[in-house]
């Protein structure tokens, strides 16, 4: 499949100034996103994976130009969207689409669904008005919500209902691309099967790519076709889901696999589960990022950056464990 998504650099920082930086006049900046390169081929699923605070979101929100980039590109269909005026950015999100968390707070509290949803057709032109009722049963009908919730307001719906009404307005416009940022996280459990199944199957009929934002590793194995694991605003392992689950490679996706509750623990993944808490992104440590937390450090690991992305086995790893392929070998 043609590559439809690209980051370049992708670097997103935001100023911080708490009392304590405004009384002695120093400056900190929260690194959330470091310098991510990824690639996303039209049609596929990739699952972004990683703790809370590692800029899962904040690299989902810079794909799409919610968040303004302070370095690096976003290349879409060919075309860098970092350098798009605000014509180019209204055309470029009818291709791409966000879902976002609470699904609640996502919708307007005083419009009806059939309203949010008619206003996405009214905004950008997407046919007459006589053909929007239509369009807008037609776009439920496809999610699964019956055409009586037209009239109902949000707070009238439940979870479920709210995250199909979100989805249905992401997808009004026929996206090629959708990020979903933590679409079900906020659902019942039995909700969150139903809503997942209705991605999977909706990704399927209309091919959409999909960048599924999460912590949660299982929902994306469910989901997703391959998977990057960020961590402190930097992927440190991308690759195929099945590989990832049958032989991670970097100590961070390895704790975060065997963190997963199973029958059987006889894997020879590390049991214990992983020491201490993520740095601040404002104090980010020197020489491998992950390296106070991780429990096969060693010398490199301290002093050197965390290397550029090399072959593993089947995955992409960021880790000074795997030697880099020497050219030509």
């Amino acid at each position: 499949m043609p590559t439809l998504l690209q980051t370049r650099g992708l670097t997103v920082h935001f100023r911080q100034r708490s009392l304590m930086d405004l009384v002695t006049g120093t400056r900190r900046d929260v690194r959330a996103v470091n310098g991510i390169g990824l690639e996303l081929a039209a049609g596929e699923t990739l699952g972004l994976v990683g703790e809370s605070g590692c800029g899962k979101s904040t690299l989902g929100r810079a794909i799409l130009r919610l968040v303004e980039p302070t370095a690096g590109k976003v290349i879409f269909d060919g075309v860098d969207v970092t350098a798009m005026d605000a014509r180019a950015l209204l055309d470029f999100r009818r291709r791409a689409q966000m879902i976002f968390q609470d699904p609640f707070a996502s919708l307007n509290p005083r419009l009806t669904v059939g309203e949010t949803l008619a206003e996405v057709f009214r905004v950008h032109g997407i046919c007459p008005n006589s053909e929007i009722e239509q369009r807008v049963v037609g776009l439920m009908a496809k999610v699964g919500l019956s055409q009586d919730l037209m009239l109902r307001r949000p707070a009238a719906l439940s979870g479920g209902q709210c995250q199909r009404a979100g989805i249905a307005r992401a997808l009004a416009l026929s996206p090629d691309l959708v990020i979903a940022d933590e679409a079900v996280s906020a659902l019942d459990v039995s909700i969150q099967a139903q809503v997942l199944n209705l991605l999977s199957d909706l990704q399927r009929e209309l091919g959409l790519a999909m960048i599924f934002i999460s912590h949660d590793l299982g929902v994306v194995r469910h989901l997703c076709r391959r998977i990057a694991v960020m961590y402190l605003g930097r992927i440190v392992e991308i690759g195929p889901t099945e590989a990832i689950f049958a032989a991670p490679k970097h100590p961070y996706t390895q704790a975060l696999i065997a963190a997963i509750p199973r029958l059987d623990q006889a894997d020879g993944l590390p049991q214990e589960g992983l020491p201490g808490e993520p740095p601040s992104p404002t104090r980010i440590p020197a020489g491998c990022p992950f390296h106070p937390r991780c429990t096969r450090v060693f010398g490199p690991c301290e002093q050197d950056p965390a290397p550029a992305m090399r072959d593993a086995e089947g995955a992409r790893v960021a880790c000074h464990l795997y030697p880099a392929q020497l050219e030509g070998a």
